[in-house]
């Protein structure tokens, strides 16, 4: 009897093993993704400036079920918001001042929205993942102003901030993978990501910075003398000289963010606000140095993925890249920050699939009496 169950086990095992092995040679042979070998560093504990609180708990939030996707957000002078949608629509959301809320549809892009930013005469700029750079003007009408640079069109537009003389500078996240597939960049590791920068007077778009893995939020410093660019996928934001002793070259402005940096806006007084779609992955960085592991998760469905953890994360920087401070959900709430724009003595923050759009400030100082 003992050695019927060894054989019997035998067998098991080796059934075990050759369907791990079909299955393995399977996913690798399938896979989308050419992924390279990458080491995080340790992410950095949540102590000190970054240790966590609940202040991101009095976010209030607008237009809820009415949205879906408002990656970005922007505010003209009336103060009335605008987001771009999953359904390829940039809607205008007003807000009165009992509560009330009209949300109507400014424009039809026809792609992905993600970017948004109003230059100086009030014309709305977009970065379409789908369409390139966009203009938008005050009827909703859609021109396209930029498809690709270098010969090479854009893969993934992303993010955009615009200059007193009108250049825009904006993301191309990845000339690989779509919007539907940013995921695959992540796994992938290979840096498909550029800066760019568009000149209206000139109608020409030049590439600052190619190389980035996962170009995402932009956003230019308070003299305009440098532009940053957060690396989603290595944890950190580059900074590119645009005038001074400097000019031309790109430097680590931030490295190693206890999170994935997204959106990043300046309020043009020498902070600059990021956005943290999450907290750092341990599952994640684990498979990062094992290519044949990623080619392999990359093959099976999306619902064994790895799971992005819900907390909510928005750092502010000074212009040395010094984190200065930090604001957390850590219940989840609000969370999937994707841009924060400062306005008005606000924060305003967009998501990338929920169906709300985030309105912060300052707690009243309370004073003591007596």
């Amino acid at each position: 009897m003992k050695g019927i169950m060894e054989k019997r086990s035998g067998r098991l095992w080796l059934g075990a093993v050759l369907v791990l092995a079909l299955l393995l040679g399977l996913g690798l042979a399938s896979s989308p993704i050419d992924p390279a070998a990458y080491r995080p560093p340790p992410a950095p504990p949540l102590t000190g400036v970054l240790a966590a609180d609940d202040s991101l708990a009095r976010t209030r939030l607008v237009a809820r079920g009415k949205i879906h996707g408002g990656e970005d957000v922007a505010v003209d002078e009336a103060g009335r918001l605008y987001a771009g949608t999953a359904g390829g629509t940039i809607v205008r959301v007003t807000l009165g001042a009992g509560g009330e809320e009209t949300v109507e549809t400014f424009a039809v892009t026809g792609g992905r929205p993600l970017g948004l930013a109003f230059d100086a005469g009030g014309g709305l700029l977009v970065a379409d993942a789908v369409r390139g750079l966009l203009a938008v003007d005050a009827a909703g009408r859609v021109v396209a102003l930029s498809r690709e640079a270098g010969g090479v069109p854009f893969g993934f537009a992303d993010d955009l901030d615009v200059a007193a003389d009108g250049r825009v500078y904006f993301s191309d996240a990845s000339s690989r993978f779509g919007h539907r597939e940013y995921l695959y960049d992540l796994l992938e590791a290979r840096p498909h990501g550029r800066l760019l920068v568009y000149d209206p007077a000139a109608g020409t778009t030049e590439v600052l910075r190619d190389g980035l893995y996962f170009a995402n939020g932009v956003a230019l410093s308070q003299g305009q003398d440098f532009v940053v660019v957060n690396e989603t996928y290595r944890y950190r934001l580059q900074r590119c000289w645009l005038a001074g002793p400097k000019r031309g070259r790109c430097e680590i402005f931030a490295d190693n963010l206890p999170g994935f940096p997204d959106g990043v806006a300046s309020d043009r007084q020498g902070t600059f606000w990021v956005a943290l779609f999450t907290v750092r992955n341990p599952i994640v960085d684990r498979l990062h140095p094992h290519p044949w592991a990623k080619r392999l998760l990359a093959a099976l469905p999306r619902a064994l993925w790895p799971r992005p953890a819900p907390y909510g994360l928005v750092l502010a920087l000074d212009e040395e890249g010094r984190i200065v401070r930090s604001l957390h959900d850590p219940s989840g709430r609000v969370r999937g920050i994707t841009s924060v724009e400062p306005h008005g003595g606000k924060l305003y923050f967009g998501n990338l699939d929920g169906d709300w759009l985030g309105i912060w400030q300052e707690a009243p100082a309370t004073g003591s009496e007596g």
